[in-house]
C-alpha cells in the first residue's frame, strides 16, 4: 500500500470535509444537472475528474509556484475562469428547454458538458494551490512520491463522485417529476443562475 492506513484514513476524512463545502466545481455539475438532467450531470463528473487530475499533476510539478509568487498569473487564471462560467450561464439562460427523449439527448451535450467542466476545473487557480497545500499533509517523503500522489488522487475522486453524485441523484430526480416545458425553461434559467453565481465566486478567489 504506497500510503500508510493511518494517513490514508485522515486523508478521507479531511477530503470529504472539503468536497462537502460548494465550490465553483459543484455549482457547475449541479447547473448541468438541473438544465440537461442526471445523465448529463454525471457525465459533467468526467470533466471534474479529469480537470482534478491535471490540477494535482500542476500542482506537484511546481506550477502551484508561479500562482504562488505571481499575482499576474494568478489573478489571468482566475479571471479567464469567471468570465467563462459567466459566459456558460448566460448561454444556458437563454437556452430552450432540453427534449428529455432518448432520440434528443445527442452526443454534443455531453462533450459540452465534459468540456466545460474540465475547463473551469483546471482554470481555477485556487484549486492548484490548494492541491500543493493539501496533499502533501498525507505524503509520507520516506516512500516513494508519486505512488502516494497516484492513491491520493484516486481517493479524492472517487470521494468527489460519489458525493457529487448523491446530490445529482436527488437534483435529477426532482428535475423528471416536473419535466413540463415551462418548469424545463425555468430549471435552464436556474442552472444558468448557478453557472453565474459560480463565476461571480471565481472572481472573489484570493491566493492567501
Amino acid at each position: 500500500m504506497p500510503v500508510s492506513l493511518e494517513l490514508w484514513l485522515a486523508f478521507i476524512a479531511a477530503a470529504s470535509i472539503m468536497i462537502l463545502i460548494p465550490g465553483p466545481t459543484t455549482m457547475m455539475v449541479l447547473g448541468h444537472t438541473m438544465a440537461g438532467g442526471p445523465r448529463t450531470g454525471a457525465l459533467s463528473l468526467i470533466g471534474v475528474t479529469l480537470g482534478d487530475v491535471c490540477a494535482i499533476a500542476l500542482s506537484m510539478l511546481g506550477f502551484s509556484a508561479l500562482l504562488a509568487a505571481s499575482a499576474e498569473a494568478f489573478t489571468a487564471m482566475k479571471w479567464i475562469g469567471a468570465v467563462y462560467l459567466v459566459y456558460l450561464g448566460i448561454r444556458l439562460w437563454r437556452a430552450p428547454p432540453m427534449d428529455l427523449t432518448p432520440a434528443n439527448t445527442g452526443k454534443s451535450s455531453a462533450r459540452d458538458a465534459i468540456l466545460q467542466t474540465f475547463l473551469v476545473t483546471l482554470l481555477n487557480p485556487k484549486g492548484i494551490l490548494f492541491f500543493a497545500a493539501f496533499l502533501p499533509q498525507f505524503i509520507d517523503p520516506t516512500r516513494p512520491l508519486w505512488p502516494q500522489v497516484a492513491m491520493l488522487t484516486v481517493t479524492m475522486n472517487v470521494l468527489a463522485a460519489g458525493i457529487q453524485g448523491c446530490w445529482i441523484v436527488m437534483m435529477g430526480q426532482a428535475r423528471n417529476r416536473i419535466a413540463s416545458p415551462r418548469m424545463l425553461k425555468n430549471m435552464n434559467r436556474a442552472g444558468g443562475a448557478m453557472l453565474v453565481g459560480a463565476g461571480m465566486l471565481t472572481a472573489t478567489l484570493k491566493r492567501g
